[in-house]
């Protein structure tokens, strides 16, 4: 049980953190672009994400996401959301030598760093110690990301019976993968380099 809080909290600080370091990359990256830098980014054989700038592409696309799209959006395929993603997907290419075939491949980790984000915000901010729902006010540290009325909607979303229904159904699938293997905050493609390194280096 200790180990289960330990990791819990673990995964709240790796999120706060992400998401000031997406901040600064964002702003690192777009001063970067102004004076004509534009970084390559690499892939493997299988198509993974890889260093370097592996880490900096995912840090700058999940800054954009937080930025452009509200937390209440709980459907990534919805059609209103094209303008958005094309506006995220032109601030990639502007900013990184990225070809146009890896554009479903961004688009997928915005999402993925979407629903993070909004996790993040539910089991920090909106549960106590118990999993209960807590009525919070806005965090005055993301009233830049998210408004008053965007946060009254994403907290009555949290207290829906069928969302809190939904939600329970995919935690219980998260704690039982058929394929348990825990990477962190590092993509698979990351990860395999990193080892690959160090069998060279040994």
């Amino acid at each position: 049980m200790a180990d289960d809080q330990h990791e819990e909290v673990s995964k709240k600080v790796s999120a706060e953190e992400e998401i000031r370091r997406g901040i600064t990359v964002m702003r690192r990256v777009v001063q970067g672009r102004s004076r004509g830098i534009i970084l390559d980014v690499y892939w493997n054989n299988q198509g993974q994400l890889i260093e370097p700038n592996g880490h900096t592409l995912t840090s700058f696309i999940g800054a954009l996401v937080r930025n452009e799209i509200p937390i209440t959006c709980d459907d990534w395929r919805n059609k209103e959301l094209n303008e958005s993603k094309q506006k995220i997907w032109s601030e990639i290419k502007q900013c990184f030598n990225i070809e146009e075939e890896r554009r479903g491949f961004c688009m997928k980790l915005a999402g993925k760093l979407l629903r993070g984000f909004r996790t993040f915000l539910s089991s920090k901010f909106l549960k106590d110690a118990d999993g209960n729902f807590v009525d919070a006010e806005l965090p005055k540290k993301y009233e830049s990301l998210i408004s008053a009325e965007e946060w009254e909607a994403f907290k009555s979303k949290r207290q829906d019976p069928v969302f809190q229904r939904i939600s329970a159904t995919n935690r219980e699938r998260a704690s039982s993968p058929a394929y348990p293997y825990r990477k962190g905050r590092v993509g698979y493609g990351r990860l395999e380099q990193s080892m690959l390194q160090k069998e060279e280096s040994s």
